[in-house]
């Protein structure tokens, strides 16, 4: 069993689509000012969790929106059934990201979320993820993502960190992120998603570089773009979505 850890984060959060030359530009300017955090370079792989006809999601992309919410197992890397992963709960209202979580081996966050098992470790945290489990009926795996980030915080305030992910990929079949991170690739690595996350707002030497860049702040969602996606191509079917959470359910009942 991990070792219980629990975090509740509230921030602000701005994306930016920008181009790799955006990016070595962004971060030769800053380079006085930012520091790699402890994971540097890392792979993000994530399980994302919808209702059968994709409520979430659906409710995420509408325009316009004040408030969002998703739940995901996240891993820094590919996870062997004990590794360390973390549940977590993401609401976003009027600008503001809230997110609650909590870390467990892969094997017990599966158990928890995909066999309804009691979690290694009841807290706040599982209750409000028990609570949202129960309110969206029919919760089950939607989407494996993946993507490569970069990772700085702010010399001065560490709790100003800038992320840039590339390589944006994802599945909706094997939907167990233990078996690699491949997946139909939806932004390559000519393009990056800047994220800024903040408490309050940002500094004037950052806002400067940004307008200086033309960084503009944009509205990409990865999830969404993977649903939007699937939509396109025809791999979404409503009607099969109950049974495939099913099937997944049950490959780990046996495994």
């Amino acid at each position: 069993m991990a070792a219980a850890f629990t975090k509740v984060f509230k921030r602000l959060e701005k994306k930016y689509l920008i181009s790799a030359e955006q990016y070595l530009a962004l971060t030769q300017a800053l380079s006085e000012r930012i520091v790699p955090d402890k994971f540097g370079k890392s792979t993000i792989n994530n399980i994302y969790f919808d209702t059968p006809n994709y409520q979430l999601i659906r409710a995420s992309i509408e325009k316009p929106t004040v408030y969002k919410e998703k739940l995901r197992i996240r891993s820094y890397g590919i996870p062997t059934p004990d590794s360390n992963v973390f549940v977590e709960l993401k609401k976003k209202y009027k600008g503001i990201v809230y997110k609650r979580r909590v870390d467990m081996t892969y094997d017990e966050a599966i158990r928890y979320l995909y066999m309804h098992q009691e979690p290694p470790e009841s807290s706040q945290v599982t209750r409000e993820i028990d609570a949202f489990v129960s309110f969206y009926k029919g919760l089950r795996p939607a989407v494996s993502l993946f993507y490569d980030r970069m990772a700085y915080y702010s010399k001065t305030d560490p709790e100003l960190r800038l992320t840039f992910d590339t390589n944006i990929r994802f599945r909706n079949r094997e939907l167990d992120i233990s078996r690699g991170d491949y997946g139909t690739v939806i932004l390559d690595e000519s393009q990056y998603i800047l994220e800024i996350k903040c408490i309050d707002s940002m500094p004037l030497w950052l806002t400067h570089e940004l307008d200086r860049l033309k960084i503009y702040p944009s509205s990409y969602s990865k999830y969404g773009t993977a649903y939007k996606y699937m939509l396109s191509q025809g791999m979404i079917r409503f009607g099969r979505a109950r049974a495939k959470g099913q099937r997944a359910r049950a490959e780990w009942r046996q495994a």
